[in-house]
């Protein structure tokens, strides 16, 4: 049984136990003659460059705010379509339905952001056409932060929604149907199946997935983000993340070291939340905590 985790462990140990050594570099002038343990020693002024910009609570907030927003409307959408689809009856519909929900997955952030620009441009965008087809004026939508607040979060469900759906129907499908059948006998409708047997039935499921999600809740979708917003500066207040005002600062000083601070400070604080809620899941209910 050991030798045949072996192939695990060394994974693991490779790709992510021993990059971890690179956590020095956050506290080093980096150079590139010196190396890792050649460049000097500069103690926490790597950190400093975050707390002096003056946008470390701005930064921090967005990240944490559109994340959570992502996790939450995510599962509880995931959880309903996973359901809607186990009640269909018709194997090709359903087979369907599954396919067309799980396609944008499979949509790389690049085309997105085409796809985006095409909507929404002032000129020739096709939501600016429909509204001069109307006789009304043409809106900016790349100078109104608010939108992008929510257009963020739509473009974000509409790629991640289906395969959140997957791992919820698979766990729909695992429900033994002796529940349901006895819930029938007892004359259960169709609404008091579902809130009694089956959403009970997936919160484990959505415990595990909330505590993976929240170790990278400081970790911003940057493909994301910075390819449906890129320089757009009058946008940057509602949608500037974590990475992407790492990436624009690393583009002009190419500092590897505060690169790898802020990246040290996302892990550090989504480590202690994941331990944190963990507990809490813990002393509520023993069997759907992580460890």
């Amino acid at each position: 049984m050991f030798l045949m985790l072996l192939p695990t462990i060394l994974f693991f140990f490779i790709n992510s136990y021993i990059p971890m050594v690179g956590i020095y570099f956050a506290f080093t002038s980096f150079d590139f003659r010196g190396g890792l343990f050649g460049s000097p020693f500069v103690g926490l002024d790597n950190f400093k460059f975050l707390w002096k910009s003056g946008k470390l609570a701005e930064l921090t907030l967005n990240t944490i705010g559109y994340n959570a927003a992502f996790i939450v409307f995510k599962n509880v959408l995931a959880i309903v379509l996973a359901i809607l689809l186990s009640e269909i009856h018709g194997k090709l519909f359903k087979k369907i339905t599954q396919s067309i929900l799980f396609l944008p997955y499979f949509v790389s952030f690049v085309l997105l952001s085409a796809i985006s620009y095409n909507m929404f441009n002032y000129e020739t965008g096709f939501a600016n056409t429909f509204l001069k087809s109307l006789g009304m004026q043409p809106f900016n939508f790349y100078g109104a932060p608010w939108v992008w607040v929510i257009l963020l979060v739509v473009f974000y469900l509409w790629k991640h929604i289906g395969y959140s759906m997957i791992i919820y129907l698979a766990s729909i499908t695992g429900i033994s149907d002796e529940y349901y059948e006895a819930a029938r006998i007892d004359g259960a409708t169709l609404r008091q199946r579902i809130w009694y047997i089956t959403v009970p039935m997936l919160k484990p499921t959505f415990v595990l997935l909330l505590l993976f999600s929240l170790g990278s809740i400081m970790k911003g979708q940057f493909d994301l983000f910075y390819q449906l917003i890129g320089n757009n500066g009058l946008l940057f207040g509602s949608t500037d993340i974590i990475d992407t005002y790492v990436f624009r600062s690393l583009k002009e000083t190419f500092d590897i070291g505060m690169a790898t601070a802020a990246g040290l400070y996302q892990s550090v604080f989504g480590f202690i939340l994941i331990v944190s809620v963990n507990y809490i899941i813990k002393k509520i209910n023993e069997d759907y905590a992580l460890f």
